[in-house]
């Protein structure tokens, strides 16, 4: 198989699973690349998602370092097989390849978890409300690729809209609330948007309000995307030079302990649609 020059997060996490698997059964490379008749450099590429690698060849690995776990197998049979193509990756070339990734994982995800401090979660943006933000960035970013990055954010929204829809658990400080990007009139749309957003079946969304003090994670905005199973569980965290992607086992504990955290002390569903309605009101 041809070898990729800059693979994605969701390839190279695969690349990742299979060296983890190889390392627990105490095996080496030269022991895979016995068992699927390739060189060396070849498995190595393939752990590091650079080269990509076929179903039977990760059934045949798996196999062989006698993992037992099924549905940890049959899940990273399914990321290896890759027959159509995303939506994102039309903007392959035009986008930065972090905003790619997120929109893949929040696809394959089973459930998404989010706390934000200072915006309004992504995946509830409207487009006035987003195209501020990203208007905001410094260096400033020509207007075409506002445009560009407004319209894959709103269309990474589909994974509420679709057939399927994801099961989306959205933590927001009350204090995002607050924050008028794009204007007054702006912000009172937005927060009518999310009221609204906040009655779908499988949207959940909670108000930390600011009479809480302190909490986890301040300033940062946190992304817990839930795989097929736990163990392929991923945390995206934002910065300002671009998204970052940790699946560790002790990171992963930490931020489930975050989103354990504010689960218990934001407002219920009922109420935070209360609190954002009463600060809609005062814009």
């Amino acid at each position: 198989m041809p070898t990729r020059p800059a693979p994605t997060e969701r390839q190279k996490r695969l690349g990742a699973e299979l060296r983890r698997m190889r390392l627990a059964a105490g095996q080496t490379t030269e022991y895979a690349a016995g068992l699927l008749g390739l060189d060396r450099t070849k498995v190595s590429n393939m752990e590091s998602g650079v080269r990509a690698t076929s179903p039977e060849r990760i059934r045949i690995l798996a196999s062989n370092y006698e993992c037992a776990d099924e549905r940890y197998v049959e899940a990273l049979v399914a990321m290896a097989d890759v027959r159509k193509r995303g939506w994102w990756q039309q903007y392959r070339g035009s986008l930065p390849q972090g905003l790619l990734d997120v929109a893949e994982l929040e696809w394959f995800a089973t459930q998404l978890r989010s706390y934000q401090s200072v915006h309004v979660p992504g995946l509830l943006q409207l487009g006035e409300y987003a195209r501020a933000i990203f208007a905001a960035a410094l260096p400033p970013l020509p207007d075409s690729e506002v445009e560009l990055r407004v319209v894959q954010r709103l269309r990474r929204q589909q994974v509420l809209d679709r057939g399927d829809p994801v099961e989306y658990v959205a933590y927001v400080h009350e204090w995002a609330l607050r924050m008028q990007f794009g204007g007054r009139r702006a912000m009172r749309e937005q927060l009518q948007h999310l009221c609204q957003a906040s009655e779908r079946d499988k949207v959940e969304l909670r108000v930390l309000p600011v009479e809480a003090g302190a909490f986890p994670g301040a300033g940062h905005a946190v992304l817990y995307a839930h795989g097929p199973v736990p163990r392929l569980d991923t945390v995206q965290l934002d910065s300002a030079h671009g998204g970052e992607f940790t699946h560790s086992e002790a990171q992963l504990a930490k931020y489930q302990a975050h989103m354990d955290w504010w689960q218990t002390h934001t407002l219920d569903p009922k109420d935070s649609r209360d609190l954002i309605h009463s600060i809609a009101r005062q814009l």
